[in-house]
């Protein structure tokens, strides 16, 4: 499948203010299933930008603006093709294909850091959520990633949010309700205190049923490590394993480290901005 992203961010500020250096995470992560044919940038004010490799081996684009502004816009466009592959095409080695299962000893070293619990004080209310609302627990890995992804799809209200940062888990339960990224940011936690190895994704999604017409924003979803398979991606705002309608940016530890636009501007004096998005993503063909 050919898509077309859009990606237009402007910020409109009350007075000139230095534009200081830039972090931008918009450039989708090529693999073999999924190849970026073209991607550009435009700026205005004008800047200069340098590619460079994260910690992650995402791909953002530092960028230094070339002049103090009172507007800030990014636009990015791009053209990328995902293989269709039917999300269950995989395998997991024996030992993991009923759970619980343990990673053997390479694969725990490894992803250590994936699999760090949350913190002590919230581990105690997060089990008992999971023990209220996820009941049915099959025995095969598969099946059980399936039901557990769905069982945070069933239970929470999607809500879009247009405030900066991630709820906590522990707020996103006691509200029963988030974001894509709060979502997410909960089901990561989630998995690490079963043991599930799992990190956070940014990216982009298409919605056949709307195929770019109206506006949107970027989608975020979540990563679990099986043996024998690796990296599997989930979606736990619509209850689905991901599929080549999903196009990942960037992955992390950490969900905040990963937002799309990330920088600072400074001012002598007190500013207010206003922030507006657009996301269109399209089927070319």
């Amino acid at each position: 499948m050919k898509l077309s992203i859009s990606h237009h961010t402007r910020y409109e500020y009350d007075r000139e203010v230095q534009l200081l250096p830039h972090l931008l995470y918009v450039r989708p992560r090529e693999n073999p299933l999924l190849q970026v044919n073209h991607f550009g940038f435009t700026f205005q004010p004008a800047a200069q930008v340098h590619w460079m490799r994260d910690d992650f081996d995402n791909l953002p684009a530092s960028v230094n603006f070339t002049a103090n502004s009172a507007l800030l816009e990014v636009r990015s466009e791009c053209a990328v093709t995902t293989t269709d592959t039917a999300p269950f095409d995989f395998l997991v080695r024996d030992y993991a294909t009923t759970f619980p299962f343990a990673y053997e000893p390479l694969h725990r070293f490894n992803l250590s850091i994936y699999l760090a619990p949350p913190e002590v004080a919230a581990q105690a209310a997060l089990r008992r959520w999971l023990e209220e609302h996820f009941t049915h627990r099959p025995r095969e890995t598969v099946p059980w990633l399936l039901a557990f992804n769905q069982c945070l799809s069933r239970s929470l209200s999607y809500r879009r949010r247009d405030e900066p940062g991630i709820q906590t888990a522990l707020a996103t339960i006691a509200l029963g309700s988030g974001s894509c990224r709060d979502f997410a940011a909960l089901l990561v936690e989630c998995a690490r205190l079963q043991g599930i190895a799992a990190r956070f994704v940014s990216g982009y999604m298409f919605d056949a049923a709307d195929n770019g017409a109206s506006a949107g924003a970027m989608h975020a979803w979540v990563e679990v490590f099986l043996p024998g398979a690796g990296w599997i991606g989930l979606d736990p705002t619509h209850g689905l394993f991901c599929h080549n309608a999903y196009v990942p940016v960037a992955h992390a530890v950490v969900a905040e480290s990963v937002n799309p636009i990330q920088g600072a501007f400074y001012s002598a004096v007190p500013a207010t901005a206003r922030l507006t998005t657009d996301v269109r993503v399209r089927r070319l063909e």
